[in-house]
């Protein structure tokens, strides 16, 4: 199946995003996600049904679809007369919901007049007043009405069909008081402008309060599209140099970047040195010194020195680009404790109305209060309530949670992940690149054999390995004559099995293979010639500065550590017992770790740190698997959590954010509930007029969102 990427405009809350869902599930299509915060949307196209088809529909329930693949057609003009002319009346006229309430916003005032002690005289006629709050009513209805009828017509009502009814009710009401010259005392008109008018104030200032909450992930997104000097040549060689957009840039173009200027895209130096900002990415202040044939991640910026680069990757293939997808998916992936919310909203918006109804029933034939005494109870009530409290209590707390770990080059797969963190009771370590350096040097060696022949051997068998000691051994032992081997493979946790062409059988690898020839598991790795031992070498591996300040940060924590390597117990050790780690299982494979994984996490929920390739398998079994990743490797990495600063000194950063965001999120759904649980019922016995209501409704979305955002500047650590 092929997986289809949109943004969506006009996605306010969870109910808008609810109704997407359901209607794309009805139409068979799968693995639905909708971030309303984003605007993102992804599914599995079914074969059963066009592109065409589902933007009319999506566009039909009141949205906005933008899919740059498609040809650039007003969806939203394809469907019947009724939907253009909605299209035209809800997005020509206003853009936004400041505009709406800045046009009605005069007219409320000036209805409002009429209730200061001194009376304007020709505000009183109930006509005047008609006439005043009928462009109010158009543009609300134009507005909440669409919505509402459109969403009502797909089965699944969202919260405008609440406002839609509130300020009919009172227009209606008005309207017939108008008409029958009952007097004043049935005449609301400006209860319908206010609820109109400061619900779009409302949901104004929401919308900006949660895409603050974007912040974070809106900075990446705008380093997508900068201006990159290209590299030509004209027909007599000579270098040109002129601007492009770096969209326009294809992999293998030459570009110059100089001093102050952003990488335009992923590149590899082929002349020049600089040092460069991967903050952004990274989340590491201090710049990178640069040379030739090192990568550039696009997005990063040049703060010293002059490169000349090619481009090795484009547009969704790039770094930032698999970023920003990263945190996509997980800000459209729901945790547990969100689905009590969702199920909540899925059923309030009828809920509602039901308690409006028996809200006026108790208090017209109940407690005797007047038809308009009881009236006015049910549209305060029905504009109070704000199911997109609870849609956005979770979202909003991830959007911040997520935006925040991208900044430090923390990367979360999916939201669940932030969760899980708050159960974490054991970190297991892998060794060689996540506690070490993984910059291997060679300290030591001895052979039976003369020296050359002995390099050539190992580095023929370690040119096919892509572990670190392999890496360490091909770049310092480098030969230009290497052994052409009739057979090679690479024996996970134990090292490497050739045949030459004459027959003879070479191993290379840790102390297991060479057990039967000597009792001295000192050194790092063994040859064997036809099962004889005939050398060995030892290797160096720096300690990474700050492993000591993580290991020590989690026993303060209250958090076991325990070390797993397939490196021989007596250096594994040396190294737990440097930093303090409480547990070491050494010379353990693969398989052999998976199922100590395994083992650990029956007992508690455990999080393991490792290099993403070797230790994939036990990443993938762990509570949580954190990657430690090259970023140029991102798309490699199995785990949940990948850390892109090349070392452990953001793992308690990590944590943290893991455990306060769940916390946010818990303070987010406890003020949704208890606003809802207590405003409705103070509705329901007249204590708030409808136009404060309206106002209160509004801003409790707002609440939530600066409790999110209080997220990006919390200590956590």
């Amino acid at each position: 199946m092929e997986k289809v990427e949109w943004k969506v405009d006009g996605m306010d809350c969870t109910n808008c995003a609810l109704t997407i869902t359901r209607f794309l599930q009805k139409e068979g299509q799968k693995e639905v996600k909708v971030n309303f915060i984003g605007g993102d949307l992804s599914f599995e196209l079914n074969g059963g049904a066009s592109k065409e088809k589902l933007i009319e529909g999506i566009e039909d329930l009141g949205y906005h679809v933008v899919d740059d693949s498609l040809p650039t057609t007003d969806h939203r003009n394809t469907g019947s007369n009724k939907g253009r002319f909605s299209a035209v009346f809800r997005r020509l006229s206003f853009s936004n919901h400041l505009q709406r309430f800045l046009f009605c916003m005069p007219f409320t005032l000036l209805l409002l007049l009429h209730m200061l002690p001194w009376h304007i005289h020709f505000l009183m006629n109930p006509w005047i007043q008609l006439a005043i709050c009928l462009p109010v009513y158009f543009v609300g209805m134009g507005y909440f009405g669409i919505s509402a009828v459109k969403s009502l017509r797909r089965g699944i009502p969202n919260m405008n069909v609440l406002i839609a009814l509130g300020a009919t009710a009172a227009f209606v009401y008005s309207l017939i008081g108008t008409i029958g010259n009952l007097g004043m005392d049935y005449i609301f008109y400006e209860t319908t402008a206010t609820i109109i008018s400061l619900v779009f104030l409302g949901e104004w200032v929401e919308h900006r309060s949660v895409v603050i909450t974007q912040r974070e992930l809106n900075k990446l997104a705008s380093q997508q599209k900068v201006m990159a000097n290209m590299i030509a040549f004209d027909e007599e060689h000579k270098e040109l140099i002129f601007p492009v957009e770096n969209t326009q840039l294809q992999v293998g173009d030459l570009v110059l970047i100089k001093s102050g200027e952003q990488v335009p895209m992923d590149c590899k130096i082929l002349w020049g040195d600089a040092h460069v900002n991967e903050a952004l990415l990274t989340g590491e202040s201090e710049p990178v010194h640069k040379q030739k044939k090192d990568a550039l991640i696009g997005g990063s910026l040049l703060t010293d020195g002059t490169v000349k680069a090619q481009v090795t990757a484009i547009g969704k293939d790039t770094v930032l680009s698999n970023i920003l997808n990263l945190v996509k998916q997980a800000q459209g992936e729901k945790p547990p404790i969100q689905q009590l919310a969702d199920k909540i909203s899925a059923v309030f918006v009828p809920a509602v109305i039901g308690i409006a109804a028996l809200s006026f029933l108790l208090n017209y034939f109940a407690f005797n209060i007047s038809v308009t005494g009881s009236l006015m109870r049910s549209i305060a009530v029905l504009v109070i309530s704000c199911p997109c409290a609870m849609g956005l209590a979770t979202p909003a707390a991830i959007a911040v949670g997520l935006g925040r770990a991208a900044r430090n080059g923390i990367l979360f797969r999916n939201a669940k992940s932030l969760e899980l963190f708050k159960n974490i009771t054991t970190v297991v370590f892998d060794k060689t690149g996540t506690l070490t350096k993984g910059q291997l040097t060679i300290s030591n060696w001895q052979s039976s054999i003369d020296e050359k022949a002995f390099k050539q051997i190992i580095f023929s068998l370690e040119k096919f390995s892509n572990h670190p000691i392999a890496k360490a051994i091909t770049t310092d032992w480098k030969v230009t004559d290497s052994i052409v081997w009739k057979t090679i493979e690479e024996i996970k946790g134990m090292g490497m099995k050739a045949t030459d062409a004459a027959g003879n059988i070479y191993q290379l690898g840790s102390h297991k293979i060479a057990a039967a020839e000597t009792n001295d598991t000192s050194h790092t790795a063994y040859l064997l010639q036809n099962d004889k031992l005939i050398g060995w070498f030892d290797m160096e591996d720096e300690i990474r500065t700050e492993a000591a300040t993580v290991i020590s940060y989690l026993h303060s924590k209250n958090i076991q550590t325990i070390l797993l390597s397939g490196d021989s117990f007596d250096r594994t050790k040396k190294v737990a017992a440097t930093l303090g780690i409480d547990k070491v299982y050494a010379e353990k494979t693969p398989e052999e770790k998976l199922k100590i994984i395994e083992e650990l996490n029956n007992t508690s929920p455990v999080a393991m740190v490792g290099d993403g390739i070797n230790d994939a398998p036990a990443l993938a079994k762990a509570t949580i698997g954190i990657s430690m990743s090259d970023a140029t490797q991102l798309a490699m990495q199995s785990a949940q959590v990948v850390l892109m600063n090349k070392g452990i000194q953001h793992l308690p950063l990590a944590l943290g954010l893991g455990k306060h965001t769940f916390i946010t999120i818990k303070e987010n759904l406890f003020w949704a509930f208890i606003y809802n649980i207590v405003a409705i019922p103070v509705a329901a016995i007249g204590l708030l007029h409808p136009g404060i209501a309206a106002l209160a409704m509004g801003f409790s979305d707002v609440v939530l969102a600066i409790n999110s955002v209080r997220l990006n500047y919390k200590k956590v650590v």
